[in-house]
C-alpha cells in the first residue's frame, strides 16, 4: 500500500472530545473515527490490526477446541425473560418490532446482544442428547451492543464493540474446571503474542450470581480504569471488589499468613478478559440436560469466556506507545514496514523505493510505503505516529553508498544496511 492512496490521514491534534491515550492516537493516525460517544469506525490501517488480533483469538480458541459459530445480535424478548435477565440487565438495548424507536407506553420485544447465554443455550442444548455428546465449545466473534450511561475511554468502553464469547458444555465441575484451567493457559497465549503478556495478570473477582470468584484478566498501566492488589511474586492478583473479603483473601493467596493482605500491591490497570463458571445458571431455565451413563436426566454444566478484540486493540495503545505515537507489535502491526521515500520525484530514488517494495512484498513483508512529497520531518513524524515496528529510509545520501536507513520504532535504534542485505535483515537469512 502507497501511503499516498491511503483514504485516511494524519492529524496533529486530537479532537477536545477524545480525553483518552487510545482514543487520541488511533484517531490522529487514521485508524478510527468516531462516530458517536462510544461507537467508532474501524478505518483501512484500524481494521488491519483489528483484524488480526481477531485472527490470533481465533488461532488460540480453534487449538483449544472450540468451534466457530455466529449467533444473530437481534435477540427476541422471550429467552431473556426466561433466565429473569431482561428486566434486571441495565446495559440492554430494548427495541420495539414496531417501527424500533420505542415511545413512551410502547412495549418492548427485542434486544440488541451484550451477550449471547440466552441464545447459545438453547441452541446447543437441542443437538446434546447423551453424555457422548459431551463436553463440547462454541465460541463467536461479533459484534455487540451496551446502553453504557457514560461511554468513554475510547475503546475500552463503548456501546458498539467487537467480542469474542465463548461457551463450554460439559457433564461435571471437574470436567468444567479442566477445561476452565486450560482456557486460562490459551488466553495468556493471546497476551503474550499481543505484547501484553508481561503485564496482563489473571485476577480474582466476584462471581455475581454464578460462583465465588470469576476471573479477569488485567493489563497494568497507569492509566488503567479498573485497581487491582497484585499478591507478590506471582502472576495473580485480587480485583478491589473482593479485597476487603479477607475469607476470600485467605483463600487466594497461595501459603496464606496472618498479615499477608497487607503485602499485596496496588495498581490501575485495564481489563481485556473474563471467564465465569456458570454452573447451571443458565441450563436450569432452559431445561437443558443430557441422559448420564445410567439413562438420569442431569442438567449441563456450563462456563463463558469474555474477550473484546477491540478493547485489547486500545489496551495495547495505552501500553505500547510514546511521546511520539503507537508502537505496535509485529504481530498486530497493520504493516511491518514502513517505507519512507525522502525524495520523490528523484528517479533514482523513486526506481530504488518502488523495487525495494515489490522485493519486501515478495518475500511477505507487508509494506506501507510514504511516496508523498511531504517534508522529511514530516514523514518521520507520521511514521512514529504510525507505529509500524520497522522504517526504511530510502534517500539521495543512502542511495550514493548503496545503502538504506533501518529503524527499530520499538526503541528508535537506527542502522545503515547495504541494499542488497535488507531483505535479509528480515528474513533472518
Amino acid at each position: 500500500m502507497r501511503l499516498s492512496r491511503l483514504v485516511t490521514h494524519t492529524s496533529k491534534e486530537s479532537s477536545r472530545s477524545e480525553v483518552s491515550l487510545n482514543a487520541q492516537l488511533l484517531t490522529r493516525a487514521g485508524y478510527v473515527s468516531r462516530l458517536m460517544a462510544g461507537v467508532y469506525q474501524f478505518l483501512p490501517l484500524g481494521l488491519r490490526v483489528l483484524t488480526r488480533i481477531e485472527n490470533i483469538i481465533r488461532e488460540e480458541m480453534n487449538a483449544l477446541g472450540g468451534q466457530e459459530i455466529l449467533m444473530p445480535t437481534l435477540h427476541p424478548r422471550e429467552p431473556w425473560a426466561k433466565t429473569g435477565r431482561w428486566d434486571t440487565l441495565d446495559v440492554l438495548y430494548r427495541l420495539s418490532s414496531e417501527g424500533g424507536v420505542v415511545a413512551p407506553g410502547t412495549a418492548c420485544d427485542l434486544a440488541l446482544g451484550p451477550t449471547h447465554e440466552e441464545i447459545v443455550t438453547p441452541l446447543v442444548a437441542g443437538f446434546v442428547h447423551s453424555y457422548r455428546d459431551l463436553p463440547t465449545v462454541v465460541y463467536q466473534i461479533q459484534t455487540k451492543f451496551r446502553n453504557e450511561p457514560r461511554p468513554k475511554s475510547g475503546l475500552l468502553r463503548g456501546r458498539e464493540f467487537r467480542m469474542k464469547d465463548m461457551y463450554s458444555f460439559h457433564t461435571n465441575q471437574d470436567d468444567l474446571d479442566d477445561f476452565y484451567n486450560r482456557a486460562v493457559v490459551a488466553y495468556r497465549r493471546v497476551y503474550e503474542r499481543c505484547g501484553l503478556g508481561d503485564r496482563t495478570l489473571l485476577t480474582y473477582a466476584s462471581g455475581g450470581s454464578f460462583s465465588r470468584y470469576s476471573h479477569e484478566f488485567q493489563t497494568l498501566t497507569p492509566y488503567g480504569e479498573d485497581t487491582i492488589y497484585r499478591i507478590p511474586d506471582t502472576e495473580l492478583a485480587i480485583n478491589r471488589e473482593i479485597v476487603g473479603d479477607l475469607d476470600a483473601v485467605r483463600d487466594i493467596i497461595p501459603g496464606y499468613k496472618p498479615g499477608d493482605e497487607k503485602m499485596l500491591q496496588e495498581h490501575k490497570a485495564i481489563e481485556v478478559g473474563n471467564i465465569f463458571k456458570l454452573v447451571t445458571r443458565f441450563s436450569d431455565p432452559f431445561g437443558a440436560t443430557y441422559t448420564d451413563r445410567d439413562g438420569e436426566r442431569c442438567p449441563i454444566i456450563m462456563g463463558t469466556y469474555g474477550m473484546g478484540p477491540s478493547r485489547l486493540m486500545g489496551a495495547i495503545v495505552e501500553c505500547l506507545s510514546d511521546d511520539h505515537g503507537m508502537i505496535w507489535p509485529e504481530s498486530v502491526a497493520p504493516y511491518r514496514v514502513g517505507l519512507i521515500n525522502l525524495k520523490p520525484g528523484a528517479a533514482d530514488v523513486d526506481a530504488l523505493g518502488a523495487d525495494l517494495e515489490q522485493r519486501l512484498a515478495a518475500i511477505g513483508i507487508e509494506t506501507l510505503y510514504d511516496d508523498r512529497t511531504e517534508s522529511a520531518g514530516v514523514k518521520f513524524a507520521d511514521m512514529d505516529l504510525l507505529g509500524l515496528p520497522w522504517q526504511v529510509i530510502v534517500g539521495p545520501r543512502g542511495l550514493a553508498k548503496g545503502v538504506v536507513e533501518v529503524k527499530k520504532r520499538a526503541d528508535g535504534q537506527r542502522q545503515e544496511i547495504s541494499v542488497e542485505s535488507l531483505l535479509s535483515h528480515f528474513t533472518g537469512g
